[in-house]
């Protein structure tokens, strides 16, 4: 099947299979491998995108469901320079293997879209999908409520 979509405001297409996944699309066909496929269960976050504006795990979503869409990874966030997220949490020491990171950047963007002065509460429930195994979460929330304090 055929899918078309904008990808990082970029019109794509690539053919997939029927039960293929938006994260195996994005990573195979489209060769954008900043997310990351870890649990592929929707538990961990790694793979977390904006579709239609919407935060998902990339792995729940059909290809095929993303036929028109439009799709920012951590590839499409910021530009030049890095995006206040990525900024904050390099800042806070809160990147340590990297591979939770681009789901963390793309989730808090998300969540400072919608809410540019969350509480720490709410930081950590929006957070609350995504695992980081290295770091704990201590840093990644000093470097976004360092983040959210400045502005």
């Amino acid at each position: 099947m055929r899918v078309q979509m904008t990808v990082n405001g970029e019109a794509r297409v690539c053919d997939v299979k029927g039960s293929e996944s938006l994260l195996f699309a994005l990573r195979d066909y489209l060769h954008l491998t900043g997310s990351k496929g870890a649990c592929e269960q929707g538990e961990c976050g790694s793979c977390s995108v904006l579709l239609d504006g919407e935060l998902v795990c990339s792995c729940l979503v059909m290809a095929a469901d993303a036929e028109g869409s439009e799709v920012v990874t951590i590839e499409g966030m910021g530009g030049p320079e890095l995006h206040p997220v990525q900024k904050a949490l390099v800042d806070s020491g809160a990147v340590q293997c990297g591979f939770c990171t681009p789901g963390f950047v793309v989730a808090a963007a998300a969540l400072l879209e919608e809410n540019p002065t969350p509480s720490s509460d709410e930081m950590r429930e929006a957070l609350a999908g995504n695992i980081c195994r290295c770091t704990g979460y201590g840093a990644i929330l000093r470097g976004l409520e360092t983040l959210v304090g400045g502005r």
